[in-house]
């Protein structure tokens, strides 16, 4: 990510999201919608941004400096998609890695792999298809490009899908599970509990691994890094965030226009914004809707920014 502009830089952010960690900055809680000085209709807005795209939106946005939240169906189950795959590199780094050694290991995998896993621009690669990849460059291509082949790879070496929902009880988050591997997590079909989260959830366990004290430090840092190196949210959060706002974000989509997006946002000057946008429809024929993930960004950085 650049740092043009007033922009921090990646190392100013990564020490700044550390010293969140230290500084205890609440991430958790449950406090109520508090509509922010000046935009008291927050709430009005992203119901008529629901109503408009005839989707159904999930919001979770928390201002960690002042604890200021926006809560919109916020403890409604969407379809998780790639979002996952934050938790899943998480689980990696906490779990298997010591000191880099596992994230040194190259792993070896088929074309047939990549080819079943619907998605894999960097595991599809022929060089990397003929000399396989380490597990810290999978780590980085899940999250940075949502490569399915490298993130199945992960949840391999985890133990299956199943790992990333034990890890996610282990920081708290009761509700956020995982059951199938890529690309079958992504059908989305309403109603569906497998491979869900609610917007609070992930919200909550984004924050942590970010801001909080889930991973160790040099764990956390990695993670973020990757966040922060993300390509897939052009259209979507950094799209609808001020441009001088620094983002470090998953994004995710799948059947039924499902559409996602969380991380953690740094305004200029002060602390971060943890923001969650999970968009789907009840039609299969429905396309992802970048937009509504755009605006709803717009929204939040007004109200909270």
């Amino acid at each position: 990510m650049g740092t043009t502009g007033a922009r921090p830089s990646r190392r100013a952010v990564l020490t700044a999201a550390a010293g969140a960690a230290v500084a205890g900055i609440p991430l958790g809680g449950s406090t109520a919608f508090a509509a922010p000085r000046g935009n008291p209709d927050v709430l009005r807005q992203l119901r008529a941004l629901e109503q408009e795209h005839s989707a159904r939106l999930g919001v979770y946005a928390r201002d960690t400096a002042t604890g200021r939240t926006v809560l919109h169906r916020a403890e409604e189950r969407f379809p998780m998609c790639s979002v996952f795959k934050t938790l899943a590199v998480a689980a990696v780094l906490r779990d298997l890695d010591r000191d880099g050694e596992f994230l040194a290991t190259r792993l070896f995998y088929t074309e047939q792999e990549v080819k079943d896993s619907g998605f894999g621009p960097v595991t599809g690669l022929p060089e990397n298809l003929a000399a396989g990849m380490t597990v810290e460059r999978l780590c980085a291509a899940a999250i940075c490009q949502s490569d399915n082949a490298a993130a199945n790879l992960l949840l391999r070496e985890l133990g299956g899908p199943e790992a990333v929902t034990r890890f996610c009880r282990s920081v708290g988050d009761r509700t956020t599970r995982l059951d199938r591997w890529e690309p079958e997590l992504n059908s989305a079909e309403p109603g569906r509990l497998t491979d869900t989260t609610t917007p609070r959830a992930i919200g909550r366990t984004y924050g942590e691994l970010v801001l909080g004290d889930a991973l160790a430090p040099r764990d956390r840092e990695r993670l973020t890094g990757w966040l922060l190196a993300n390509t897939t949210s052009t259209e979507r959060f950094r799209k609808g965030l001020p441009a001088d706002w620094t983002l470090g974000d998953k994004t995710g989509g799948g059947a039924y226009g499902t559409n996602n997006d969380a991380g953690v946002t740094w305004p200029p000057h002060r602390p971060p914004v943890v923001m969650v946008v999970l968009t789907t429809h009840d039609r299969p024929d429905a396309v992802a809707d970048n937009p509504l993930v755009a605006k709803t960004a717009a929204l939040l950085a007004s109200a909270l920014g």
